[in-house]
């Protein structure tokens, strides 16, 4: 019996949320993927051609950037179409 009861308000909670906070959050994750990619950008843009910051400070930073740097450079060199802009 308190196993239905503690479903049924879990599926509440989770129907609550969706309605209320789910495009919010992920909202703040889009914005913070394009906010790590900037960051990409700015400090290792020389590795695709885009040199914007002296290599001193790219090289100072590589340590930390080092696990996204194929990523980035799939995302930033995929091709892209107008159904991209849209979503």
């Amino acid at each position: 019996m308190t196993e239905k009861k503690g479903g049924f308000f879990k599926a509440v909670k989770e129907f609550i949320y969706g309605m209320a906070a789910h495009d919010s959050a992920r909202f703040a994750l889009k914005t913070r993927a394009n906010m790590e990619h900037l960051f990409m950008l700015v400090t290792m843009g020389d590795l695709v051609g885009v040199p914007l910051l002296p290599p001193y400070y790219s090289l100072r930073l590589l340590p930390f950037v080092v696990p996204q740097i194929a990523t980035w450079k799939r995302r930033l060199l995929r091709e892209k179409d107008l159904t991209d802009a849209l979503a």
